[in-house]
């Protein structure tokens, strides 16, 4: 199996244009000479408002922090930070597939993290970045970071938030109306995907996948039988997902990988090992054994137009599914088989894909000798680093999905 380095390029660092920006800003408060100082009373040419173009499918969405909340627009094919989603700390963005909005599942305070609790829906105007208008819905959980707490279904007329309040439910959205429609109660399950026609499926503790049909006064909910062990061996929370087909890819931290055709009668398919897939000895849950095993915050990538899951895989023991990963393998899932591996010059804890034909990845990597985190653009077909970008936030990536 051929393993591949990528080699840095020339990076083009965000921490610049901030540093730029403040040299700015100095020098309209008189911190440079006169000569040099921007004209008050005229609009800086690069700080005026622009309009975005419609989402490509070349932007990635960064989720920047704590520090700095809100998720960053980049352009992959240009390297260049494009616009920032307004958003409160631990929230979670969804894009609609029209590209009629972007919307925000938050939770704020009257008075900061304290006062009058306000749990909502933030729409914004995807050209202008704009606030449009505000959906109040009853308390959601309060954790950001999670692809699959906040979906979207029927053609972005629908919203489902997870919720925890003070038990695990499902809060159902018009966004057609803007308006909440009801809470569905969902014991021991999460991870939501939509269902088109009939509403959502989430994975739960005991093993199954619950099914949620929510036409009619009470919403119908079915399970399948337990497939996995959310005791011995969980399911990672982030997981391949495609809209169109109706299909998930999961993968569990052993490494075991399902596939499931979603639908009023999910069908769940035996599961095989990703080690194996690679050529290498499965992995275990025992003690002290060393593997192969899959990780990171956002340890897998899914391309909907091959089939292919990207994953980031670390050598250790069973349960340090939260160490970065120091390798992708691209598995060709429906052939069973890892068909290249990729080691990383510095550690990624977060990956993503652009559903291009000529795909980038994207990697949230850490801290390592040759500087600090960044966010790192390859071209998937030829190895090539086309960005490095730091200081634009590592937190969870999203791109445009159809």
């Amino acid at each position: 199996m051929k393993m591949m380095k990528f080699q840095g390029k020339s990076s083009l660092s965000v921490m610049g244009r901030t540093t730029a920006a403040a040299v700015c800003a100095l020098a309209l408060a008189g911190g440079v000479p006169a000569a040099h100082a921007a004209d008050p009373l005229q609009p800086d040419p690069e700080l005026e408002a622009v309009s975005l173009p419609a989402a490509k499918p070349s932007w990635v969405f960064v989720e920047r922090g704590f520090v700095v909340p809100g998720n960053a627009i980049y352009d992959t094919d240009t390297g260049k930070m494009l616009g920032l989603v307004e958003a409160s700390t631990l929230s979670d963005l969804a894009i609609d597939p029209a590209g009629k909005a972007f919307y925000v599942s938050e939770t704020i305070w009257t008075k900061g993290w304290r006062g009058t609790r306000q749990d909502m829906i933030t729409v914004y105007d995807p050209a202008t970045l704009k606030l449009k208008t505000e959906i109040a819905m009853p308390g959601r959980i309060l954790i950001g970071g999670r692809k699959f707490n906040f979906v979207l279904a029927d053609e972005g007329k629908t919203a489902y938030v997870y919720n925890l309040d003070p038990a695990s439910s499902v809060n159902m959205v018009d966004l057609a109306k803007g308006k909440f429609v009801k809470k569905i109660e969902l014991p021991g399950c999460a991870s939501l995907m939509p269902v088109t026609g009939i509403g959502f499926s989430a994975l739960c503790s005991d093993g199954s996948l619950a099914t949620v049909k929510t036409a009619g006064a009470k919403p119908e909910i079915t399970r399948s039988a337990p497939f996995f062990s959310a005791t011995n061996d969980p399911i990672f929370d982030n997981f391949g997902y495609d809209r169109a087909k109706q299909t998930a890819v999961f993968l569990t931290y052993t490494g075991q990988v399902y596939t499931a055709k979603l639908g009023a009668t999910p069908t769940i398919s035996e599961p095989f090992s990703i080690q194996t897939a690679a050529g290498v000895a499965p992995a275990d849950t025992k003690p002290l054994d060393v593997h192969w095993y899959p990780g990171a915050r956002q340890g897998l990538a899914y391309h909907l137009g091959t089939g292919h899951a990207f994953v980031l895989m670390h050598t250790g023991e069973y349960w340090t599914h939260k160490a970065a990963g120091t390798e992708v393998w691209e598995l060709d899932v429906a052939a069973k088989k890892v068909v290249k591996r990729i080691p990383l010059e510095n550690p990624a804890s977060a990956i993503a894909i652009t559903q291009e034909t000529n795909p980038k990845l994207i990697l949230s990597t850490e801290r390592g000798e040759d500087g600090p985190s960044a966010l790192v653009i390859l071209d998937l077909k030829t190895g090539e680093q086309k960005f490095r970008l730091e200081n634009s936030g590592g937190g969870v990536l999203r791109t445009l999905e159809p």
